[in-house]
């Protein structure tokens, strides 16, 4: 089985970069698939998991939506996972761990480990606590093909409180991307990109160039298309060529203002396919101009 890296830049140049995030805001489930409830979510997500495959290569489920309603909610994440991977969709967990030693083995057996319950093809993880901390996940990617996606410069405007304070004549998130790249080169894979990947937001484009510079064989994972501001320019401006990462949207494809009347779920899916297709075509068009 080929490795994160090569299964994602096949998909991509197949179906281009954008990535479909799936977050369940509260609320925000339609009364369709049950609402903000554990079932309606794991039918909602299901019914997503249908309407993005074949069209896009990557989804990324947001686990902290689905924590917040407990077990139930965990069994609808498990599921969720179990159908994309099942419909050949890659599936990159936003869990964002990060932790000392055993515990961060726990949570790299949890989300990295073959046969897991909710076992994705990568992890974004925080590499706040050091370089130490990435280890137990490096190695799970290592043994297993999988990819972890390391926090840098994200798109949230508090990201400037610490990512762009200067120390040592450069800003904060520059000494993160530099510090990765013997990880970098570590996992990297023969398809010519690492199995490393690092979260460069869509809304910060000059940083996501100089950050390139400093990590050219890095995937790269763009937050901010869509509902966030960042326009597909912007968002694709540290790939190469089409290739080198994928941009994630969510609240603008997963929850359009034309799906928000559907009374059937043939009308609900037809109006997400739209808008799935409308970003994906935009970013294969901005990400190859």
């Amino acid at each position: 089985m080929s490795d994160f890296a090569a299964r994602l830049t096949d998909g991509v140049r197949r179906h281009g970069p954008l990535c479909v995030g799936i977050d369940p805001h509260p609320g925000m489930v339609p009364a369709l698939f049950g609402g903000d409830t554990a079932k309606g979510l794991e039918y909602w997500g299901r019914a997503l998991v249908e309407a993005a495959a074949g069209k896009v290569a990557v989804i990324k489920p947001q686990a902290g939506f689905f924590e917040r309603l407990g077990p139930g909610g965990m069994a609808a994440l498990a599921a969720i996972t179990r159908a994309a991977r099942d419909a050949g969709l890659l599936v990159l967990m936003d869990a964002k761990r990060g932790d000392i030693g055993s515990t961060a083995e726990g949570y790299a057996e949890a989300y990295l480990s073959p046969g897991a319950s909710f076992e994705a093809d990568a992890l974004t993880v925080n590499p706040y606590m050091g370089l130490d901390t990435l280890e137990p996940f490096a190695k799970r990617a290592e043994a297993g093909g999988k990819g972890i996606v390391v926090l840098v410069r994200t798109s949230n405007p508090g990201a400037a409180d610490f990512q762009m304070l200067e120390t040592g004549g450069k800003p904060l998130y520059m000494h993160i991307a530099e510090a990765l790249r013997p990880l970098t080169e570590r996992l990297m894979s023969p398809c010519g990109w690492s199995n490393l990947m690092m979260v460069v937001g869509a809304t910060a484009p000059e940083e996501a160039r100089r950050v390139r510079v400093a990590a050219p064989k890095a995937l790269f994972l763009v937050p901010g298309y869509g509902a966030q501001g960042a326009a597909a320019d912007a968002a694709c401006a540290g790939l190469i060529g089409g290739e080198g990462g994928v941009v994630s949207a969510s609240r603008s494809v997963i929850f359009p203002k034309a799906a928000e009347g559907a009374r059937t779920r043939d009308d609900w899916q037809a109006a997400i396919e739209a808008a799935i297709l409308a970003a994906r075509n935009e970013l294969q068009a901005a990400a190859l101009a």
